[in-house]
């Protein structure tokens, strides 16, 4: 969660931590801080809260020909507060230490050195591994810190530097994502590539149990047993602008807006005349042979995205599926078979929690197949095939285009295992084809006109409870939607098929309580709209979303009707999430919130 850089060159190292910092404050914002040693020396300076504090703190003040780290924090152990913050130091202050990451046995640990007669300063489990390099420092630094890894049970990943080896950063990761960016006559390591685009574009990518020793001229990476590890650079491919907000206020709605091309690149890069290609992900005649089962395995957004493609998987496809959030998918001990495909999705491809379930369905020796947005990601390198989304680098904490093209590669995958399996004539495979090449024009049209929702939202901006109902295709579609709301704005909202309310919740709706109802579906329409009509009865402003064609079956029955191109019940429900992305982000801008920064969440979970 927390974000990490360093820095050994000629240029002003504080310049250069504070830049990677700002480009990685979406991993984590409650506190910052950076260490850099220059003249032998090695000065820590940290602040509580944004990142801004800490550029106060450090005006003026320069490092030139010098190395340093830097760190953004998500608070785990330990409140945010000025001590807790990184970079944690040894009791000399000789030796500074980044992390991200949790350490298990931290409480063990500490309990050990300070029986040794060590004093800890702050809460966080990091200091313990300041304290325990240095308690095996003999001269070398890059030993010490593997054996002080050795000790470790968890995940980190590491950048150290100490001021009796002034010339080197010492990299470890394990669980953690860290990437080491080479340049010429300076190098620099990161948790994620945005920190790194401006200066280079080429990369060692750290495997688990690997420790890097990064001076200003050379790189070498060793294994978990010293032994040298000889690395091929991994070459960025993305395209520096998008770390710019591109004349937005928001990188959120920048993102939002970006959607068209996003869904466009995923498709038609992998359209063929009139077939699509999936080769990447080996999706063929022999393997579906074997399938009878298919486990999507994700979490939060990806995890709505999956619930998403569970609806037309099985419609399509005729082979059930199961949907698991990614953190309870070990913890229930699940059944898996050989006849089993998994599905894992991560826009980052670092999420803690869905790396663990991939790893569990490995070890029952299942195939797997991932859905992610970063090549050279963690669960990109370990899933058996990897269809990679092209939605381009995504800031904003809460996602847009990474939900919307991981539903479209699910889109196709259906698509292509209805085809193989039989389940989908030619005709229809042929149709289905064509309305999926015709979404990204309908996304563009609906960003084309947003007044509508604006207005909505400065109506209701102000409420404290929201609900947000559908049937099937468009349930699943309601749970992004709601998501988006509590995200974004920090309105409490919940998402319920729409049979379901009268089933309890419905309890809750009171004079004025507004409803988001989504009904795209027409062999559901006149169930959905009884649904309205429920709860329209107990007072609630319905608002209802629909196709164009459907507009006139709503008007005398909700308070408000809102309308998307007609895109065919299978896809409308996609282009309905744009009304929900923007709806949420209109409410937080008027609420004053940080939209691209939103309290207590970070961009990439990479901690249990």
């Amino acid at each position: 969660m927390c974000g990490i850089v360093g820095y050994i060159g000629e240029r002003d190292a504080i310049s250069v931590l504070l830049k990677g910092l700002k480009k990685l404050e979406y991993r984590g914002y409650d506190s910052a801080g950076i260490a850099v040693i220059q003249e032998g020396k090695l000065d820590v300076v940290k602040a509580k809260g944004r990142l801004a504090k800490l550029e106060e703190r450090l005006r003026g003040l320069s490092a030139p020909k010098t190395l340093g780290i830097g760190h953004t924090r998500w608070a785990t152990h330990g409140e945010p507060s000025d001590v807790n913050a990184h970079p944690h130091t040894n009791t000399a202050g000789d030796l500074a230490v980044v992390h991200n990451g949790i350490i298990e046995n931290f409480g063990k640990l500490k309990e050990w050195l300070a029986g040794k007669g060590i004093c800890f300063v702050s809460d966080t489990d990091t200091e313990v591994v300041a304290h325990l390099i240095n308690y095996y420092y003999e001269g070398d630094l890059k030993s010490a810190v593997m054996r002080a890894i050795k000790m470790l049970e968890g995940s980190y990943a590491l950048g150290v530097i100490s001021e009796k080896e002034p010339g080197k950063i010492v990299a470890a990761r394990k669980d953690s994502p860290l990437v080491v960016g080479l340049g010429q006559g300076e190098n620099l390591i990161a948790s994620d590539f945005p920190a790194l685009l401006e200066y280079t574009r080429s990369v060692y990518l750290l495997e688990d149990k690997q420790v890097a020793v990064v001076e200003k001229d050379r790189v070498e990476v060793f294994d978990e047993y010293g032994n040298k590890v000889e690395k091929e650079p991994f070459v960025i491919d993305w395209d520096v602008s998008q770390a710019e907000k591109g004349g937005y206020e928001h990188f959120m709605m920048k993102e939002i807006h970006e959607q068209p091309k996003a869904l466009y690149d995923t498709l038609m890069t992998r359209v063929r005349g009139d077939r699509l290609d999936l080769s990447e992900i080996h999706i063929t005649d022999e393997l579906m042979d074997g399938i009878e089962e298919i486990l999507i395995v994700a979490c939060g957004s990806a995890y709505h995205a999956g619930i998403l493609g569970k609806y037309v998987i099985e419609k399509l496809t005729r082979v059930p599926v199961s949907v698991d959030a990614a953190s309870e998918f070990r913890y229930r001990d699940p059944i898996l078979r050989p006849s089993q495909l998994v599905v894992v999705i991560s826009q980052s491809g670092e999420t803690a929690d869905t790396i663990a379930a991939l790893r569990e369905a490995k070890r029952h020796g299942q195939k797997v197949v991932a859905i992610t947005n970063v090549k050279g990601s963690s669960i990109s390198r370990e899933a058996d095939a990897t269809m990679y989304t092209q939605a381009g680098m995504e800031i904003a904490v809460a996602t847009s285009k990474g939900y919307s093209t991981q539903v479209m590669c699910l889109y196709m995958i259906a698509l292509e295992l209805g085809r193989i399996k039989g389940t989908l004539p030619k005709e229809q495979y042929s149709k289905l084809l064509e309305e999926l090449k015709r979404l990204p024009a309908l996304a563009e049209k609906i960003l084309e006109d947003k007044q509508a929702v604006q207005h909505l939202a400065s109506q209701r901006y102000m409420d404290e409870h929201e609900f947000f109902i559908g049937r099937g295709m468009d349930y699943a579609l309601m749970l992004e939607g709601s998501l988006k709301l509590k995200e974004l704005s920090y309105i409490h909202s919940e998402a319920y098929p729409s049979g379901e309310l009268k089933h309890g919740p419905i309890a809750l709706i009171e004079k004025g309580t507004l409803v988001m109802a989504l009904a795209t579906q027409e062999a559901l329409m006149e169930k959905s709209l009884s649904n309205f009509k429920e709860v329209k009865a107990r007072g609630a402003y319905v608002v209802a979303v629909v196709q164009e064609h459907h507009k006139h079956l709503l008007e005398k029955d909700v308070d408000l009707v809102l309308t998307i191109p007609d895109a065919g019940d299978m896809f409308a429900p996609l282009l309905a999430v744009l009304f929900y992305q923007l709806y949420g982000y209109y409410t937080a801008v008027l609420k004053g919130c940080d939209v691209d920064k939103p309290r207590n969440l970070a961009k990439s979970v990479t901690v249990e």
